[in-house]
């Protein structure tokens, strides 16, 4: 097989290697069966190209159009002219994929069903990154920068993924870029025989490497796995800098990941973004009805999720160890004996449409009767899908607790344990003082955080001016929270996160749930939830009564009824009720399926409910390390490929500066000057030849590379000043030889094609001068550390206590 084959059969596994980090991403593994059918005709085109051989901007526009055609066919055959080629209907026909497979990604959860859209994107990007690991690696004959693409690639699997088996995605991945290191390396050093194996390397120069002896042939091979170690440690250590995406098919499943009792965490989500998407919906869209035996249905929220972990930037759920699914789930936490509790039941039914990890419960529930892989989360009382399960069409019944606290026990409430009041009053030092600063304020004079609390909400509710407006940024952060307060208009989140911040710094422990309100009841006597019931409140901690609802957004939901104008000391102020929301009053409003859009008769079931789910805010609150990082990090990536002409241009104006004035300075500058030519002819492709005495160097470059009387001469000149300061007995000093160097580079770029010219700026052969330099630093530092006194009196001692316990 030939070093061009060996190349492209390598880059071909490599890119399929690095594509299987792609397959806990999506349902099923078919596409990457035909992912690789499109690699396989993308390189054979390839292949035949360069056979012809045609150029190599020709070779990469052949594969490129290749690619588009069978494209076309995959996904768009019915629209092409002749079922093959692109015309102007089936280019319409994948943009409309492509928008919709983006639609897909922001809307599904880990792993997302493999719609036309995210299949499009997904093997469509498979096929361009073996597009570009072939052209870099094969065409170009260049695999070091063709592991950027592989790179790319892997680290998007990584950071769209939950964790998991991440590691052995990268050991493919990394050993299919090994194994592209090492056909390159076979196909160079096959290229340049034993002139490069030996050149400069060995003691004996060239001579010695023509001859067979020494070790300089197998540098390549040693200095190319070192390249490959030091590149796939940096692959492990990047993306631990890099912000962490965590939401929909951005973010990881967010559900449990182990089997049996105990196994699994709950990884950390933020449904946001989505919630504000669901209020703001044109269609109040059905995402499921329920029955239930309760009396007064207007406090049955359904609770998804609750966010307890503020770091700055935004809440999220902290990591939790997940467990099976208890019979009869453990009594709330914190809920005393003396405090009236109705337990009732509730049958739910999930629109098919519906789909997420996360199961809408009544809390606090007491039973969960249904069918599937769910796993529990005892801290936030949460049931959560295993192994892709989610709450397409299911239908479940709960049993929950309606706890109905009194005013003067929620005032009576004792301090909460300390383990819970150091881990849900912890603010970040982001937040901004008016925070602590107005919540002080508000409560001043009250006399337990009850009334805080009461205060708190009614100020948000009514008293502090606030207005209800969907359209503002949906961030969380500490800069959104002050923004809020100074602006005083945002939605639900805006109400909730913040009272839940206040409380904190109140040293009220406080966390947030998102959810649903109530919804509307129906004529028959079910009650119909829709996206715009999607909704955020503030839960806060009473000892003896446990988590306990608030609800600060005014027009939204129902006040709580201990909330009420009813405490038992006189300091505290009533809270004025919020209107209650035009969901919970009885109507007869038509189904999701009586407005369907076109994208909605698209997907085939009226479209999939974005209700909340693990989506992630866009926060303007982000830290100034993180971005500064970011920065840096896209910096490093930036200057990484310019980092080889960066190299030859400090040498060769280290090589061609002036030094000193003494004899020995002027024969350094005579032969830096030389090596400088040498270095200028290697790389515009005259690799050096160590064994030519500098005359007949001289003439061979000169013959190879086509030079004009004015170069020629130049070279000439330099070469006689070489003699002069190796052989003669008083070397005479030479002049000019700065622009005679300079003459002959120009020389050699004069003569040389665009691409040539490209390649010797951009990627220097003669730049594989620094790893031979850093091989030998190595090899001098190991030899130093073997050779260091005593270490053979140490070995001996080691061998003869081996012997004597053998």
């Amino acid at each position: 097989m030939s070093g061009r084959a060996r190349l492209a059969l390598c880059a071909f596994a490599a890119t399929l290697l690095a594509s299987g980090a792609l397959l806990p991403l999506v349902e099923g593994a078919g596409w990457l069966v035909q992912a690789a059918l499109l690699l396989g005709v993308q390189g054979g085109v390839g292949a035949l190209a360069r056979r012809v051989p045609l150029a190599r901007s020709l070779t990469i526009a052949s594969q490129t159009l290749v690619t588009l055609l069978l494209l076309t066919v995959v996904f768009a055959r019915d629209q092409a002219v002749f079922g093959v080629l692109p015309g102007p209907e089936a280019v319409v026909r994948l943009g409309e994929l492509l928008v919709a497979g983006g639609e897909d990604i922001g809307t599904y959860a880990i792993p997302a069903p493999m719609t036309d859209g995210i299949r499009l994107m997904v093997v469509g990007g498979v096929v361009l990154i073996g597009l570009a690991v072939d052209a870099l690696a094969v065409t170009f004959r260049s695999a070091a920068p063709a592991g950027l693409p592989l790179l790319a690639l892997y680290s998007v699997a990584a950071g769209l993924g939950d964790g998991g088996a991440g590691w052995l995605w990268f050991l493919l991945a990394a050993c299919g870029y090994l194994l592209l290191l090492l056909a390159e390396g076979r196909d160079r050093l096959s290229q340049w025989g034993r002139v490069f194996g030996g050149a400069g390397r060995s003691p004996g120069g060239l001579a010695e490497g023509l001859s067979g002896r020494g070790g300089g042939a197998s540098a390549p091979v040693r200095t190319g796995r070192r390249i490959g170690v030091l590149a796939l440690g940096i692959a492990l250590v990047v993306p631990l800098a890099l912000p962490a995406m965590d939401s929909g098919l951005l973010g990881g499943r967010g559900g449990g990941n182990g089997k049996g009792s105990g196994g699994g965490t709950i990884t950390a989500v933020n449904p946001l973004v989505s919630l504000k998407d669901n209020l703001n919906q044109p269609d109040n869209r059905e995402v499921m009805t329920y029955r239930t035996n309760a009396e007064d249905p207007r406090d049955l929220y359904l609770r998804i999720i609750s966010l307890d972990e503020f770091n700055g930037s935004e809440w999220r759920s902290s990591t939790r160890r997940l467990t099976d699914v208890p019979d009869r789930l453990p009594q709330p936490t914190g809920l005393g004996r003396d405090v009236s509790v109705t337990e009732i039941r509730t049958n739910i039914s999930s629109s098919p449409s519906y789909r997420q990890n996360y199961l809408p419960l009544p809390y606090p529930a007491s039973e969960v009767a249904i069918e599937g892989r769910w796993r529990y989360e005892p801290e936030g009382r949460t049931l959560i899908g295993d192994d892709g399960q989610d709450t397409g069409g299911a239908q479940y019944e709960v049993s929950s607790l309606i706890v109905e606290p009194t005013a003067a026990q929620l005032a009576a409430a004792g301090p909460p344990p300390q383990k819970l009041r150091n881990e849900y009053t912890q603010v970040p030092d982001s937040l901004p003082n008016v925070v602590a600063e107005e919540a002080e304020k508000i409560t001043e004079g009250s006399a337990n955080d009850y009334e805080r609390a009461v205060k708190l909400q009614s100020w948000f509710a009514s008293e502090g001016g606030f207005t209800y407006n969907t359209s503002v940024s949906s961030g969380t952060g500490s800069s959104a929270i002050a923004r809020f307060l100074r602006d005083k208009e945002g939605f639900c989140i805006h109400f909730s996160f913040t009272m839940a911040a206040m409380a904190r710094t109140l040293d009220i422990p406080a966390r947030v749930a998102v959810g649903f309100t109530p919804g509307t009841l129906q004529a028959d006597g079910s009650t119909s939830v829709g996206l715009r019931d999607a909704h955020a409140w503030p839960e806060l901690y009473f000892e003896g009564v446990g988590w306990t609802r608030f609800e600060p957004t005014p027009s939204r939901g129902a006040t709580p009824a201990y909330t009420l104008p009813e405490t038992p000391t006189g300091g505290s102020s009533a809270p004025a009720q919020p209107s209650a929301d035009a969901s919970t009053a009885p109507s007869a409003v038509p189904s999701a399926s009586e407005s369907c859009s076109p994208q909605m008769s698209r997907q085939g079931e009226c479209g999939l409910s974005a209700a909340p789910g693990p989506t992630s805010p866009t926060d303007e609150g982000t830290p100034a390390g993180t971005v500064a990082l970011v920065v840096l990090g896209a910096l490093l990536v930036l200057l990484l490929p310019l980092l080889p002409l960066l190299w030859r241009i400090r040498v060769r104006n280290r090589r061609l500066g002036s030094g000193g004035r003494t004899p020995a300075d002027a024969a350094a500058r005579v032969l830096a000057a030389w090596q400088e030519i040498t270095d200028c002819a290697w790389d515009y492709g005259i690799a050096p030849d160590e064994s030519l005495t500098p005359r007949k160097a001289a003439a061979r470059i000169v013959r190879l590379g086509g030079l004009d009387t004015m170069a020629a001469e130049a070279v000439h000149r330099i070469a006689g000043a070489v003699e002069q300061v190796l052989y003669a007995p008083e070397p005479r000093l030479a002049a000019g030889l700065t622009e005679d160097a300079l003459a002959v580079r120009a020389g050699l770029e004069a003569k040389a094609g665009r691409g040539a010219r490209l390649r010797a700026k951009l990627a220097p052969r003669s730049a594989v001068r620094v790893a031979w330099a850093v091989s030998d630093r190595w090899a001098a530092l190991v030899q130093r550390w073997t050779d260091r006194p005593g270490r053979g009196r140490w070995t001996a001692r080691w061998r003869r206590l081996s012997r004597q316990h053998g």
